[in-house]
């Protein structure tokens, strides 16, 4: 074995080849094999970036599982409220994998200024509300503090300050509509913290403040709340979990996952899906190809070469390692770098954002990233495998080889 890879590193040495005909051939296929991991490894690291992403953005403004009265399963509402002596509050102990449980409102109304009005959705959070999913996305100022005594804090979008002509600091006027719909509550508010989630789905329409002025509105019980939002651990199981919660609340509450609410998004992202499928699938066509075809000059150019270790004894088995031993080398040359460079490009994505999206197709305003080692690796092996494994038939060729003709050849 060490004499067939010893013999099959001078096949690739570049005194070797400096003048042959393979020599171009050889850095063809290497700089295919090296565009091919760049293209597979950004691909999957972008696709899994943005379907991760865009979880992350829908959970962090919903939760994973939204617990409601049947009422309001598909609102975005709240018009039923519901008491918050459940089982499953604070903490959903019945069900494995849940991290957190918060209570939340949902009202409509009408921002008012000067110059212009905005219809938006206040959604009260009370003191047990994870500000730190949606700190991710401030822009300006902070959290309203929640968990003191009731005050006029909100945090708003930049798209409606935009729209509205507002600033960080600024109050404005928002009217809601009672429940018997007879005449409406006014409610003045201060802006202390501005969002930009790039999803317009969300900014376009949500404020964030207390809890408390919705069960005001309401005339709700301080213990009466909307909706619950439900945290999971692993999104995998988001199916799983919500079957499983949806059987751990009461037959008068009603349970789905964000993947149903927001079902046209969550299918959008499956896309994805088939588009990294497709591109792994024609990169390691083009790297097979152009190995298949550097093998064959390989072995045309060495025929003599084969005759000769075929005369001294070697069998078919033998020669053929020495050349697939050569394209070993030849594709991990091309993984080499391949992976530098395609790591380099993501560390560039990831850490300066290089690359923008328009947030009203993708829902976010740059191009993430996810670097994973693990979907790296796999996919390194898998270029090796797949390739030596086609590279299988065309060594086939070295059985029909005969010293006595391939000696005479020159």
């Amino acid at each position: 074995m060490k004499l067939e890879y010893f013999i099959a590193q001078r096949l690739v040495s570049a005194k070797d080849h400096k003048s042959s005909i393979s020599a171009p051939i050889i850095k063809i296929a290497v700089t295919a094999i090296a565009l091919g991991i760049i293209m597979m490894v950004v691909s999957v690291a972008t696709g899994i970036g943005l379907q991760q992403k865009i979880r992350q953005k829908v959970s962090a403004f919903n939760g994973h599982i939204i617990i409601t009265g049947y009422n309001d399963n598909n609102s975005d509402v709240s018009t039923q409220p519901i008491s918050i002596r459940q089982s499953f509050y604070p903490a959903f102990t019945n069900v494995s994998g849940i991290t957190h449980v918060q209570a939340v409102a949902s009202k409509a109304g009408i921002i008012r200024t000067a110059t212009a009005f905005e219809g938006i959705i206040f959604k009260g959070v009370g003191k047990e509300y994870q500000s730190a999913n949606i700190k991710e996305y401030l822009v300006q100022g902070r959290f309203p503090q929640v968990n003191a005594a009731l005050n006029e804090e909100v945090l708003i979008s930049q798209y409606l300050c935009d729209r509205l002509g507002l600033h960080l600091g600024d109050r404005f006027v928002t009217y809601f509509m009672k429940e018997n719909n007879e005449g409406y509550n006014l409610r003045n508010f201060k802006i202390v913290g501005i969002y930009n989630s790039g999803f317009q789905e969300f900014d376009a329409n949500y404020i964030l403040g207390d809890i408390r002025h919705i069960q005001r509105i309401n005339k709700w019980k301080p213990d009466q709340v909307g909706s619950f939002e439900v945290f999971i651990e692993d999104f995998t199981q988001i199916r799983q979990k919500g079957e499983e919660v949806y059987n751990e609340t009461a037959s008068t509450l009603d349970s789905q996952t964000v993947e149903n609410k927001f079902y046209y998004i969550f299918e959008w992202l499956k896309l994805f899906d088939v588009n990294i499928i497709v591109i792994l699938i024609v990169m390691i066509l083009v790297a097979t190809i152009n190995m298949v075809v550097a093998l064959l000059v390989l072995i045309l150019e060495r025929t003599q070469m084969i005759g000769i270790l075929k005369s001294l004894g070697a069998n078919n088995w033998s020669v053929r390692k020495i050349f697939l031993y050569n394209a070993l080398h030849l594709i991990s040359r091309g993984l080499l770098w391949g992976n530098a460079i395609s790591i380099v490009l993501l560390l560039l994505q990831k850490y300066f954002g290089i690359v923008k999206l328009n947030p009203e197709s993708y829902y976010v305003n740059v191009a993430p990233v996810d670097i994973n080692l693990w979907y790296i690796l796999l996919l390194n092996l898998g270029t090796v495998v797949i390739c030596l494994l086609v590279l299988l038939l065309p060594s086939y060729i070295i059985t029909k080889i005969t010293p006595s003709q391939s000696i005479r050849f020159d």
